[in-house]
């Protein structure tokens, strides 16, 4: 297999299970690519196999089957900004804490690689977020796996997002921002701002206000085929546009809008794992201290 590996660094207590990762895949002649950022890392962590090749972001990953992403939920958003348009399958493992995203414990490496190379996993095509706007944004890189957010900058007083849907007027949020959120991104974001929770397969977007001034108003679902544009107001002369884990500041008369994008990121998602068991053990759904303490009769 030809195999792209990106990540972020980690500490040495889980060095040793990546170690694992690397032996295992020399052992099977996997050909490697590493991002060039994360091989230095490397290189003075573990003992790498020869003949690995490294790349930067774009550059296109030709005939690679399958990428490794190394890190938390943030390391595998950016994973997706790097294989963009290609779709190359991304294998999400988990060295950091949440894990929503990157469901692979780094003590499963061994189980994870054996299960890639057997075929007994699914593919899961998760729908993106694309901006358009009349200025550029943010660096040609304008797509995004959970959420596109107008926020206000620093500690300056509330904004107001003008919002229409496909052009029509739908309210005008006086509020520190608004969230508009993938299935994928529903548990992110916009679950703090009040949004709810969507299974990520439902052809969706979440718009939910940051801090609204106005408390009668709600998280709203509409169709990922809508276009959902904004005009923004404030004090300030502009405000700050965030993709995923991106941001940037924007000038008040910037012409934003978003869309579902033409292309999906495809995560691996092995046998065992689903999103409502995800769901349970991140989100410690059904735990009660109280369940552990003996009856009292």
């Amino acid at each position: 297999m030809r195999i792209a590996i990106l990540g972020k660094p980690f500490s040495d207590t889980i060095a040793p299970f990546i170690q694992v990762l690397f032996d295992e895949l020399q052992r099977r002649k996997a050909e490697l690519f590493l991002v060039e950022q994360f091989q230095l890392f490397l290189q003075n962590t573990l003992n790498l196999p020869t003949g690995i090749q490294t790349f930067g972001r774009g550059d296109k990953l030709e005939d690679v089957d399958v990428v490794l992403s190394i890190g938390g939920d943030g390391t595998l958003l950016d994973t997706v900004t790097y294989v963009g348009q290609q779709q190359i399958p991304i294998l999400g493992i988990n060295t950091g804490r949440l894990g929503f995203l990157a469901t692979i414990p780094y003590e499963s490496i061994h189980v994870a690689i054996d299960a890639l190379y057997k075929g007994h996993y699914t593919l899961d095509d998760r729908a993106l977020i694309r901006v358009d706007s009349d200025q550029e944004v943010f660096g040609g890189i304008n797509f995004g796996l959970n959420e596109f957010s107008v926020l206000k900058r620093d500690t300056s007083a509330m904004i107001v997002v003008h919002t229409y849907i496909d052009g029509e007027y739908l309210n005008s949020y006086w509020a520190d921002g608004l969230v508009v959120a993938t299935p994928t991104g529903s548990t992110g974001y916009s679950l703090s701002c009040g949004g709810p929770l969507v299974l990520p397969q439902t052809n969706n977007f979440i718009i939910s206000p940051v801090c609204p001034h106005n408390l009668n108003v709600r998280p709203m679902i509409v169709s990922d085929r809508s276009v959902i544009s904004f005009e923004v107001e404030g004090r300030s002369s502009g405000y700050l546009a965030s993709l995923d884990s991106r941001s940037t500041a924007v000038d008040m008369n910037v012409q934003l809008a978003v869309r579902r994008e033409n292309f999906a990121a495809r995560l691996v998602k092995l046998h065992h794992v689903n999103f409502l068991s995800t769901l349970r053990s991140k989100l410690n759904w059904g735990l009660d201290k109280r369940n552990d303490v003996p009856k009292q009769y």
